[in-house]
């Protein structure tokens, strides 16, 4: 792993591109200041070639001085490039399909056409004095060999970044380390992956590409993109820190607030067993787990909430066990020391979760209780404790 490896967050750019999802200018600004403020070093924020309104809103960011290097996408024309180059950004990336498929379907251009593409658009783009990126588009699906000439080709016209883009996700974590590896042995610039999520691999995928020698991860806060998204930010930075211990510079307490941020205005929200920022992350119900984690929590928690700025919280529901039900009377003031008492009160909570899909409220606990106390009245001093 790379102890440079960066985060080019590409929320403002794939991420606005899922299906429905359009930022407002106002919306945008916010979003980079969350992502700067986090600690994100790069971000694309946009494609000038779209028009005035972009280019506008992309000055806009640009005109906040954040400490972010700002990137726009383009495709590999004059056209494009002349569009990039009147926006306020660090790094121009060029983008140019690799694969034999897009050049005879999409293009109907030869292998060959590319390349004098890449040397003519490059050279040019090298000389702005701008930092130049070329995006291999369908890489994944392109002939490695081809692939490789193609690197090399950018990197002698000036280059200083190629993207490998598995733009339909169709990589696993074995493919991608081997295509990534091939394409460092190849080019000594930086290689950046682009996951896509169609087959669920996104995050795994960019967390092989950076074992296998990438130095730059494209994600979106939440996952977003076109059709199912790119590789979440939120995962990647969390990968990183936890399964390959290196650093991203990014702040993981942000995480979480940024990805309600990106929610409100993409209007996609967050699903509720989500990684990292879904509201379940860190919510327990199974008996055995909240026996193991009142015991050590690093039994069933395999990284703190407050990594994140979040809690643990508990479920009483039909999985429960009867630590649960102590603990959760325990927080209104009843102990609960009797066996009896317990295993009525928890055949109660699994009754009421499978009849109303529901956890119980702080009442229904409270009512449970009392109707237990009246099948066994020895037991009523049980409720003596109990808050009002």
């Amino acid at each position: 792993m790379p102890q440079n490896l960066i985060i080019n967050d590409t929320t403002l750019r794939d991420g606005e591109q899922t299906a429905g999802v359009a930022f407002t200018v106002d919306e945008k600004c916010a979003i980079a200041c969350a992502l700067s403020s986090a600690g994100v070093p790069e971000m694309e924020i946009g494609i000038p070639a779209m028009g005035e309104e972009e280019i506008d809103c992309i000055n806009a960011i640009a005109a906040l001085e954040l400490p972010a290097s700002l990137m726009v996408w383009g495709r590999l024309t004059d056209a494009d490039l002349a569009s990039a180059l009147r926006c306020q950004a660090d790094i121009v990336h060029l983008s140019i399909p690799v694969s034999d498929i897009h050049l005879q379907h999409k293009l109907r251009q030869s292998r060959e056409w590319v390349l004098m593409q890449v040397t003519r658009v490059i050279e040019k783009a090298v000389a702005s004095g701008r930092k130049i990126s070329l995006g291999a588009e369908d890489a994944s699906r392109a002939e490695p060999d081809f692939l490789a000439l193609v690197a090399r080709r950018a990197q002698a016209c000036g280059a200083s970044r190629i993207r490998f883009a598995d733009t339909l996700g169709v990589l696993d974590p074995f493919t991608t380390y081997d295509a990534v590896a091939r394409l460092r042995e190849a080019v000594d610039i930086e290689i950046e992956i682009h996951a896509h999520n169609d087959l669920g691999l996104a995050t795994a995928n960019t967390l092989a590409a950076l074992r296998a020698g990438a130095t730059h991860a494209n994600t979106t806060v939440n996952g977003l993109g076109e059709r199912a998204g790119n590789a979440a930010l939120e995962e990647v930075v969390m990968g990183v820190r936890h399964l390959h211990h290196a650093k991203t510079g990014v702040n993981t307490q942000a995480l979480v607030s940024i990805s309600r941020l990106v929610a409100r205005a993409s209007g996609r929200q967050v699903a509720f067993n989500k990684s990292i920022v879904g509201d379940a992350v860190f919510t327990h119900e199974s008996g055995i787990h909240i026996d193991g984690l009142l015991k050590n929590a690093s039994t069933y928690e395999s990284f703190d909430p407050s990594e994140l700025g979040r809690h643990r919280s508990t479920v009483l529901g039909k999985h429960s066990g009867s630590q649960a039900v102590r603990q959760a009377y325990g927080q209104l003031g009843v102990v609960l020391d009797d066996d009896a008492l317990t295993a009525r009160l928890l055949a109660r909570i699994r009754d009421h979760a499978m009849r109303v899909k529901q956890e119980a409220t702080v009442d229904e606990l409270r009512s449970f209780l009392l109707e237990s106390l009246e099948v066994s009245p020895s037991h009523a001093h049980a409720a003596s404790g109990m808050a009002t």
